[in-house]
C-alpha cells in the first residue's frame, strides 16, 4: 500500500503506542491508510499567478491487490468541463519499488491511448500542480525517513519527517512530511527539487470522520516556482464498494466508455 494518495489521504483513528522513529511514523500511515476499493469524487480548482481560476469536476477509482506483483490500480477520469470531459489516466503501482509504475493517458479528442513513459513521471498532470509521480504515491521502499522532531501548526503538534528517496533519478531530492499522530494523517509535504530548494507545498485541511476513517476533504498544492495552485475538494468518498477488474484496463480506455462510469 502506497503513502500519501492524491485526492485521498485516510487513516484509523484508532489509541495506540506512538512510533520512535520515521520510518515507524510512516509505517503507521501506511497501515492505517488501507481500504479494498475507493471512489471518490472531486472539485478541482487551478489557480495562477494572475488569480485566475480554471474549475474541473474528477472522479477517482482505486483498487488494492494485496497478492501478485500489482500494489495498487487507479483510475482518474475528468468529467467537467467540455473540453476535457473523458480524459482519463490509468496507473498500475508494482510492490516492487525499483520496477517503474505503468501510466496510460487517453485523450477522448485524438481517441487514442498514450503511454506515459517513466522518464516523463516528474512532468504536471493536465494543468495542475502534481506531477505523474505524485499520483502514484511511493512506496515506503523507495525512501529513507528522519524524524527531525516536532512542530506545531496552528497549535496542533505534529510529527515532522524528512524522507530522502533512494532512486537514482528522483522527481525531487526529498520531501518533509508533517503527521498526525493517533489519527496518522498527512497534514503537510514540502517538496524540494533536484538543487534542494523548496519548489511546491502540500497543505490539507477540513479533517473529517467518514465510516470510521479519518480524512482531510481539502488539499492545496502551492507551486512556489511557477506560482501556480491547485486546490481539491473532496466532495464525496466511498469505500470498499465492487469495482471490477475491467475498469482498470487499457481495453477500457481505449473504449472511450469510462466517461459512463459511476463516481
Amino acid at each position: 500500500m502506497r503513502v500519501l494518495r492524491i485526492f485521498t489521504i485516510l487513516v484509523f483513528g484508532f489509541a495506540i503506542a506512538i512510533p520512535q522513529t520515521g520510518r515507524e511514523i510512516m509505517e503507521k500511515v501506511d497501515k492505517q491508510n488501507k481500504y479494498k476499493t475507493l471512489k471518490a469524487k472531486s472539485m478541482m480548482i487551478l489557480i495562477n499567478k494572475r488569480g485566475q481560476k480554471r474549475e474541473r469536476t474528477v472522479v477517482r477509482f482505486e483498487k488494492d491487490y494485496k497478492q501478485g506483483e500489482v500494489d495498487k490500480k487507479t483510475l482518474v477520469v475528468f468529467k467537467y468541463p467540455k473540453d476535457v470531459r473523458g480524459t482519463a489516466l490509468l496507473i498500475w503501482s508494482y510492490n516492487d519499488p525499483s520496477k517503474d509504475d505503468d501510466r496510460w493517458l487517453y485523450l477522448p479528442a485524438l481517441k487514442r491511448v498514450r503511454r506515459i513513459a517513466g522518464k516523463s513521471k516528474s512532468e504536471y498532470f493536465m494543468g495542475t500542480d502534481f506531477s505523474y509521480d505524485d499520483l502514484s504515491g511511493r512506496s515506503l521502499d523507495e525512501d529513507k525517513f528522519e524524524l527531525m522532531g516536532k512542530e506545531t501548526i496552528d497549535g496542533v503538534e505534529y510529527f515532522k519527517i524528512e524522507a530522502i528517496p533512494l532512486e537514482k533519478e528522483p522527481t525531487y531530492s526529498k520531501r518533509i512530511v508533517w503527521v498526525l499522530p493517533e489519527k496518522w494523517v498527512v497534514k503537510r509535504v514540502d517538496y524540494f527539487d533536484k538543487n534542494g530548494n523548496l519548489l511546491k507545498r502540500m497543505l490539507c485541511d477540513s479533517l473529517k470522520n467518514v465510516n470510521g476513517r479519518w480524512v482531510f476533504t481539502r488539499l492545496q498544492m502551492n507551486n512556489f516556482q511557477k506560482k501556480h495552485k491547485t486546490v481539491i475538494e473532496i466532495t464525496d468518498i466511498n469505500y470498499d464498494k465492487p469495482l471490477d477488474d475491467n475498469v482498470f484496463t487499457v481495453s477500457m480506455l481505449e473504449s472511450g466508455r469510462i466517461i459512463l462510469l459511476e463516481k
